[in-house]
């Protein structure tokens, strides 16, 4: 468990491939309980400690996830989530880059809640909610491509998704088409960073995390500097 922000207020990680956000049915043990265990015993604290989960990330992705350490922060980070006024931005490498290499998707997004798979469409389809999301390619190497993403609205799977729909599905993504798997099991998306002001101290906060220690994230990194 990697901490990469923390303050009296809030706390971050880097989360890793298979890593939970928040616990599930499997039974596995998540990072929230992590954390709990890592504050109590970092701050000698007696008793049970407060952590609040504000967001998630599916469990192949990795990057930045924060959490609360005050009802008051989750509070209003909640509300700047739920406001988008969280700058979310994501870094993905494909295969196919997209025929425009920078732009806007905007797509109707229905989930299939029984595949745990969502599906985007150009028109409007009953219950699907619109997904919002700017793109850029920011690298490349011999056989892959480097995009950067912000995020505007968070669907489910918005951007494994939107990105299968225009042709460049994520690469160890064999959910959303790609056909071979990544041998870490996890896919190559990354949550490269969160921008906003602070829900108490009402400074700006940007954190960044870095990609995973794989070859070709390390290329990528390398480039982009």
């Amino acid at each position: 468990m990697e901490v990469i922000f923390e303050d009296n207020h809030l706390i971050a990680v880097n989360k890793q491939v298979s890593e939970l956000v928040q616990g599930d049915r499997t039974g596995d043990v998540s990072l929230d309980v992590q954390l709990k265990e890592f504050l109590k015993k970092k701050y000698n604290k007696p008793g049970n400690v407060f952590l609040g989960v504000i967001h998630r990330l599916d469990r192949p992705v990795t990057g930045v996830v924060i959490y609360a350490k005050t009802s008051k922060a989750l509070s209003r980070m909640n509300r700047m989530f739920k406001e988008n006024a969280v700058s979310k931005v994501y870094w993905a490498i494909v295969k196919e880059p997209p025929e425009i290499l920078a732009g806007e998707l905007r797509h109707f997004i229905v989930r299939d809640r029984r595949k745990n798979k969502s599906y985007s469409y150009e028109e409007p389809v009953l219950g699907a909610k619109e997904g919002w999301l700017d793109y850029k390619l920011i690298a490349q190497s011999e056989n892959y491509s480097l995009l950067e993403i912000e995020l505007h609205t968070g669907r489910h799977h918005q951007i494994r998704s939107q990105l299968t729909k225009i042709g460049s599905p994520i690469l160890g993504d064999l959910k959303y088409g790609f056909p071979r798997s990544n041998k870490s099991g996890g896919i190559s998306l990354h949550a490269r960073t969160l921008s906003f002001l602070h829900p108490v101290k009402k400074e700006p906060v940007k954190i960044t995390a870095k990609p995973p220690e794989e070859n070709l994230w390390n290329v990528f990194v390398q480039e982009v500097k």
